[in-house]
């Protein structure tokens, strides 16, 4: 791929707290196939987030035929969809719409011009719903800060709340917040639709390194569900 030219964005990238999450990331090829066709690539360089906050961008470990003989994961349809975002300890109120994969393998993103907005992964597990929903926002664009600027910021025990289209409310407290350098994210560690409901934030973090890459690392709020409120 050819040689991003995009400038450095105007905003600072988030600064890490610790780098321990560096070596504790697994190698991608130590995660199953299916999986990583679900992450490949997982935002499109062209949708912005690719550069300003690209989690799982995977682009280069599955091989083209890989990807065709693979079955697309099907966007899921749940009783309630996740519609509004709250995160008081960082001053967030954000919509929430779902995101699929687009025809490269990757995650679609919001628009940059909706710097405000998330994206909920709609392939994986609905916040709430057992397995790890999966949220995504841009940290930064060419305007200034964005919805997840302040992620990593999160401290342990602050709470995430995610409104339903159901109008139920349903509460998140973070466990944990930790940097990956985007050629060692902890697959198993983010995606999954089976086990206790847990949440995922993910923006983009570290050194702005440019280029196809944008920032160095990403950035992942890992949240276990509290309670569920009912209308």
């Amino acid at each position: 791929m050819a040689t991003d030219p995009t400038p450095q964005p105007a905003t600072r990238a988030a600064q890490s707290t610790t780098r321990s999450a560096r070596t504790a990331g697994r190698s991608p090829w130590s995660v199953p196939l299916a999986v990583l066709l679900v992450l490949v690539g997982v935002f499109a360089t062209g949708a912005g987030l690719g550069r300003t906050a690209g989690p799982f961008d995977w682009a280069d470990v599955a091989t083209g035929s890989s990807r065709r003989t693979a079955e697309p994961a099907r966007a899921r349809e749940p009783a309630s969809l996740p519609v509004r975002l709250a995160v008081p300890a960082i001053k967030v109120t954000a919509p929430v719409t779902p995101v699929g994969q687009a025809r490269d393998g990757s995650i679609d993103v919001p628009p940059l011009t909706e710097h405000n907005q998330t994206g909920w992964y709609n392939r994986g597990s609905v916040p709430g719903d057992p397995g790890r929903a999966i949220i995504v926002g841009h940290v930064d664009t060419k305007s200034g800060p964005a919805v997840f600027y302040r992620l990593h910021d999160l401290k342990p025990g602050d709470r995430i709340e995610v409104t339903r289209s159901d109008r139920s409310v349903v509460t998140f407290k973070v466990d944990t917040v930790e940097y990956f350098d985007k050629a060692n994210l902890p697959a198993d560690r983010v995606y999954g639709e089976s086990g206790p409901a847990e949440l995922r934030l993910i923006t983009c973090g570290g050194e702005w390194v440019g280029g196809h890459t944008g920032y160095e690392d990403n950035v992942i709020a890992f949240a276990s569900l509290l309670d569920t409120r009912n209308p």
